[in-house]
């Protein structure tokens, strides 16, 4: 995923600073791929967009007091009003906040499982106890398109290389330290949880979709969970806010870039008409319209998060030459083993949706 975000990072340098997406795909590999493209990124951005609303303004609801089956609304736009805002107002200041709450959500993670970082147990994370013969192995499909959706930061690549003015090596260290930091806060909470709960005690948390609460009950049967679950709940709020930030500057930068909107208010207010009211009417008509096709969005994300960047490369490297300017590492090899992890996950997740892939019950 670091490497296709690299990709187009590289694509990215060969077009004037502001081109998103839409120019740089239709310029390198021509109307029908860019067609496919577009229609994958507003498929992906604007359902995470309509699911970001519904669960920020949810929690926004439950903060400010209100009934959320009753009075839902008022969380929503009092989430919405709040960060789109910021959107609309400039990237510099969604840097500022992302960065603001990003470190409140590393303070609240640490916070939160310190203690259980402190009781986990190798061979309760090792499963030694297992039956022996026991593989996870044959899991492995089913948690691919798992990793990818961790690491999907490809929306912001273009609007990280607009906001640093085209400074390739800059955003290039961005992706760098942002994709190091998520690995290491995943590997810490899967130490965190799998070193602590044992492997069968995961029925009831699978069979409630991952409820956080649910998953928290369970583990206070082992180990003390203390105030676990009011921190989690503000890392939660903070991981939100996060994620519709980032989500949304990419997608009002695409936008931007598809109706060449210019980066006046006016301009900026047009590009936030058409990145936020369709999403924001459809969440407050209906407020879980998305659950029903959101788990496409990983099949979709994978076309623009995997397969495009590897054809960008071998595209931009054939059409203005190799070694101008930032070059991703990698040559060849790399465009193929990118495609083939797209492919990979396409037939996963096809695979998964047809209950063909073994799926872990606890």
């Amino acid at each position: 995923m670091l490497a296709s975000g690299l990709m187009i990072l590289e694509a990215n340098t060969h077009y004037p600073v502001g081109a998103s997406f839409d120019t740089i795909v239709r310029d390198s590999l021509g109307k029908g791929w860019n067609i496919v493209n577009g229609l994958g990124v507003a498929f992906v951005l604007y359902l995470l967009t309509y699911a970001y609303i519904f669960v920020g303004g949810r929690l926004t609801t439950v903060a400010l007091g209100f009934n959320p089956d009753s009075t839902l609304w008022i969380g929503q736009l009092a989430f919405f009003i709040i960060f789109a805002g910021c959107v609309w107002y400039s990237a510099r200041l969604v840097d500022r906040l992302s960065s603001i709450l990003i470190g409140g959500m590393v303070i609240t993670f640490i916070w939160a499982t310190g203690g259980l970082l402190n009781t986990a147990q190798l061979p309760i994370l090792l499963n030694s106890a297992a039956p022996e013969n026991t593989s996870y192995w044959i899991y492995l499909g089913t948690a691919l398109p798992v990793c990818l959706a961790s690491f999907g930061f490809h929306g912001n690549v273009s609007s990280l290389y607009k906001y640093f003015n085209g400074d390739a090596p800059k955003v290039a260290r961005a992706l760098w330290i942002g994709t190091l930091i998520a690995l290491v806060i995943y590997a810490l909470w899967q130490l965190a949880i799998q070193g602590n709960l044992p492997r069968n005690a995961f029925a009831p948390v699978i069979k409630a979709d991952g409820d956080v609460a649910v998953l928290i009950g369970e583990l206070s049967k082992f180990v003390t969970t203390g105030s676990m679950a009011k921190i989690l709940a503000f890392f939660s709020y903070m991981a939100i806010a996060t994620s519709f930030l980032g989500v949304t500057l990419g997608l009002f930068d695409y936008l931007s870039d598809l109706f060449g909107f210019d980066n006046s208010r006016i301009g900026r207010t047009k590009t936030a008409a058409i990145t936020f009211l369709p999403p924001l009417v459809a969440c407050l008509l209906y407020p879980l319209g998305f659950v029903g096709v959101i788990g496409y969005v990983g099949l979709a994300a994978t076309i623009w998060v995997a397969i495009v960047p590897a054809l960008l490369l071998r595209a931009v490297r054939k059409k203005f030459g190799a070694g101008k300017g930032f070059q991703v590492f990698g040559g060849t090899w790399l465009v193929i083993w990118v495609l083939l992890f797209g492919l990979a996950n396409i037939v996963a997740q096809l695979l998964s949706r047809a209950e063909i892939l073994p799926v872990f019950k606890g």
